[in-house]
Order: C-alpha cells, then structure tokens, then sequence
C-alpha cells in the first residue's frame, strides 16, 4: 500500500544574521591569534551560506544584555537552564505553526482525522513535550496519539517518517503530522576549539512538517518508497552532542566529509541493487545541507551531477544547517520546479554514530 507525502510546511524565526557580519563578529569575540581569527574567516567566507536564521537574534540591537550579546562577550554565557527556557517558549510557537500551515493548507484533512502526531527536536526538552502543544494547540483530539522523538540529530526526520509510514501501512485509515523544530542557535559556544568554530559557522534555526496518509496528494509530494540506514564507525566521535554548564556542546569535526566520501558508496550499494536501480536511475538528490563541503563530498563520491543537488545548496546558502528540520526544507525546495513528475528522489542525511539515513522516493506532481 503506498504511502504519501501529501504536503510539506515550513517556518523560521523572523530574525537573522547574514554570514558576512556573523564571521567579523566572531573574529573579534573568540580567544586566540591572527591565525584563529583567519581561520574563523576562511571556514565562514568558504560556508556556501548567505544567512541563517536564529530566535532573539539581537546582534545589531544595541542591547547589552541581550541573548547573543553575553555569548559573544562570554563573560557571563546564559546558562544551560536559560537557554532551555528559551527553547520552550519559542520551539512552542514554531511547532504550532507548522502544524496549523499544513491544517489550513490541506482542508481536505479534518482535524478529527488526524490520528498520530510524531515531533522532532533535539535542542532542547520539556514535558509535557511538544507533541502534547501540538494536540492542544491544533484543537486535535485528546485521543491522538502521541509520540516524541529527541536529541539523535539531523538524520531525525528519517526515523519519524518510518514511524509514519508504518502508521498507516498498519492503518490506511491513518493521518500523520510530523513536525521538527530545532533552535540550534541556543547552543552557540564561544571557543578557539576548530571543531566549536566549524559546527557555529553552520546551525541555524527553524521548523518544518509533513502530513503523511495513504491518500494520493492533490499538489506535489512525494511517495515513500524506501529507508535504509548504516553507520560508520569511525565517525562516531566526529558528530556528537553533550550537555555543557553553558549549552549542549556540538562537535562538528573536519573529517565528517572525507568519512562520508569514503563510506557513502559502500553504503548506497546494497540499498539500490535490493531496488534493482542504479545512481544513474536517481534523477535528484535530497542531500542534508550540514555543510557545503558535505554536499561537495556526495557530489564526488558519487558521481552526482552538480543539477542534481541544487536544492540542497539553496537552502544550505538561504538557512544554514537546522539539524533534523533541514531535509523537508531540501524536498519543499525541490517542489519549485526541480522535480519531474515521478522523478526518482535520494534524500539523505547525517548524525551522531556516524549515522547515515537515506531512501528513495517518488516525486508527485499535483
């Protein structure tokens, strides 16, 4: 029974930061040398990003006080808890709404048909979790069932549409919404560490969703043909994610694209000959923009056509990396005019493991 992507929704924070006056700031506020302050302007000149969007962005306010203000000062850096606080009240606001684009947007989905609400995040935590806002906010049944995935990164969005795939091949009667909002601008630590330099030259902000059904989309979407998951090893502690005093501390290591060069072939193979398909059957790319030289490396190792992956440049250059709202951000951007009608798709993502996430779907046009 094929399962559908029947429409896709995304938001981010109104205030953002183009990469040009984040770089001169950050040369100025990180510890260390004129060698530290070249490589923070190479890493951010090389990003491949034009802007990236962050909650209570206050860089140009004039406050003193204001969020960003004390990160950067890195006097007195927000605590752990302050910065939670944070992440309750606006990943709030931005978990309602996606939810209420993709109601208003799909009348054809009553709200009392929703029968599964599956959230994503991994920047920060409270219960009653987001998933619970979600239901009451929407005005959904009490009844809906409910469930929270957190803290595995920016290949998250994989794991909850297999949930949400496997809802309704169990239930054809089943209306998913999935909804990811990662604030990962939060987390900015201040640090001469290469690793710290590289993962705040990237993440950014924002939320997107999908309704997922068996029901054939009435505009473009996308069927779920096939998951397939791996991990390499000898990634495992190039991506990862701690809780710090001062944030969660994300390590973003230099070596991921070469680990993803090396491991992405042997990885891919077994999925495309269970699917009796080649890469050159593939028409488009859906990769995870982490950073531009992630892309670059799929691109390599893979023999991608540079077309092909265009998207995935686009939203790397207009948002940044988001984590795991990022690659529904790739597939909408696919929608304008990049897909053909029943154009094979490769998404594909990255995480804390190494994990590698990826499938084939079909693009749908209205």
């Amino acid at each position: 029974m094929p399962v559908y992507i029947n429409d896709i929704a995304t938001v981010v924070p109104t205030t953002f930061g183009d990469q040009q006056t984040v770089r001169e700031i950050m040369k100025e506020s990180v510890p260390g040398d004129r060698k530290t302050r070249s490589i923070i302007h190479r890493i951010y000149t090389q990003s491949g990003i034009e802007k990236r969007h962050a909650t209570n962005y206050d860089l140009q306010s004039g406050e003193d006080d204001g969020f960003f203000q004390r990160v950067f000062k890195n006097e007195k850096p927000p605590s752990t808890g302050e910065r939670n606080a944070i992440y309750e009240r606006e990943s709030k606001a931005l978990f309602t709404s996606v939810g209420k684009q993709l109601l208003e947007r799909n009348p054809e989905f009553k709200k009392e048909e929703i029968t599964h609400v599956i959230t994503v995040s991994c920047t920060g935590f409270y219960a009653p979790g987001p998933d619970f806002e979600v239901v009451r906010n929407l005005g959904l049944s009490p009844s809906t069932q409910r469930f929270h995935i957190g803290f595995m990164g920016c290949y998250a969005a994989f794991p909850a549409l297999k949930m949400a795939q496997s809802f309704c091949e169990a239930n054809p009667n089943a209306v998913v919404l999935v909804i990811t909002c990662e604030l990962c601008s939060l987390h900015l630590q201040i640090d001469d560490d290469i690793d710290q330099i590289l993962a705040a030259s990237v993440f950014a902000d924002g939320a997107s969703g999908v309704i997922v059904s068996t029901r054939e989309p009435n505009k473009a979407g996308y069927r779920l043909d096939e998951f397939s998951s791996a991990l390499a090893y000898e990634g495992e502690k190039d991506m990862a994610w701690t809780i710090s005093d001062t944030g969660f501390k994300m390590v973003l290591s230099s070596y991921i694209p070469s680990i993803i060069e090396s491991n992405i072939d042997a990885i891919m193979q077994p999925m495309f000959n269970s699917l009796h398909i080649n890469k050159e059957d593939i028409d488009m790319w859906a990769v995870h923009p982490g950073g531009r030289a992630i892309i670059d490396k799929v691109e390599q190792g893979m023999g991608v056509a540079p077309e092909k992956v265009i998207p995935s440049r686009n939203v790397l250059a207009n948002y940044g990396n988001m984590s795991s709202a990022t690659i529904l951000f790739v597939l909408d951007e696919m929608r304008n005019g990049f897909a053909k009608n029943n154009a094979k798709i490769l998404p594909i993502a990255f995480g804390p493991g190494l994990t590698i996430e990826t499938g084939i779907f079909t693009y749908i046009e209205a």
